[in-house]
């Protein structure tokens, strides 16, 4: 039986975890629906480079507790102390922008397991993920047309590179949500299961990755967070290139073939 290793974070409202191959990142804030803090950013960012720099961690897996909502955005009542004045606000907005980048830039596959409502915030960060699966029940929407919210670039780009421009438009000019199943058609979500399938689905799916080889992977992830980087210019083709190399050059490259060859499962160390 796996052991969940549990880790110390600087507040109960987020947990995270190792299970087997995947770290865990889980919103706690159950009764505002998840919605999350500056603190708990704060935390998320730690769990993160935690698991970055754990070689068991092959994927990450971002979702909340409670049953009723994935992240439903900022903590409202939180806004008179983080964003009650320009300086606050600004300050707030870079530490977000800091551990979405985190999200959208780590080195490892993400999975963001959504049940119930993804909304705002919530959204935005579900769209730094890699993956998306959803129980039929969830629901998605954008509501800062109805806020007079202003949402920066960074976050409506990654939505239109997640469901293309027509569609990002519409969720963000009507400001009205969507089931689960055309989050699915809109290519939002990857899957949608039903309630009690998804954590064994979840699990299944990051169980699949990380049995596969992680340099590969790893230069998998990198080379498309190249392709989508916002400014051409600035993507970084030589380290695509030396990533690939690296793969044909490695241990798990003759086992890969190996394995193949005598028919078994293959056993990547990721090196």
């Amino acid at each position: 039986m796996t052991t969940d290793i549990q880790l110390t974070l600087s507040t109960d409202k987020i947990h995270a975890h190792i299970k087997g191959a995947a770290g865990y990142v889980i919103f706690n804030n159950p009764e505002r629906h998840n919605a999350v803090s500056l603190e708990m950013w704060d935390a998320v960012e730690e769990a993160l480079s935690a698991f970055s720099s754990d070689d068991r961690v092959r994927v990450v897996i971002l979702t909340g507790a409670g049953g009723k909502s994935f992240v439903s955005g900022a903590d409202i009542s939180k806004f008179a102390k983080e964003r009650g004045s320009k300086e606050a606000t600004e300050h707030y907005n870079a530490r977000l922008k800091v551990v979405y980048d985190i999200i959208e830039y780590n080195a490892k596959p993400t999975i963001a397991m959504i049940d119930g409502y993804c909304i705002g915030g919530g959204l935005n960060l579900a769209a730094c993920v890699d993956m998306r699966i959803a129980s039929a029940k969830s629901r998605f929407s954008m509501p800062a047309a109805k806020l007079a919210l202003g949402y920066p670039f960074d976050a409506i780009r990654r939505l239109i590179n997640a469901v293309g421009a027509a569609a990002a438009k519409k969720l963000m000019f009507s400001a009205k949500s969507i089931d689960a199943e055309e989050a699915l058609r809109l290519g939002l979500v990857q899957e949608v299961v039903t309630e009690e399938d998804l954590s064994a689905r979840v699990e299944e799916l990051a169980n699949t990755i990380a049995d596969n080889a992680p340099m590969t992977i790893g230069a998998m992830k990198f080379i498309a967070t190249q392709v989508m980087h916002p400014d051409p210019s600035a993507r970084d083709i030589a380290r695509c290139d030396e990533m690939v190399a690296a793969c044909f050059g490695s241990e798990d490259y003759v086992e890969g073939r190996q394995a193949f060859m005598e028919k078994r499962k293959p056993d990547f160390k990721g090196r």
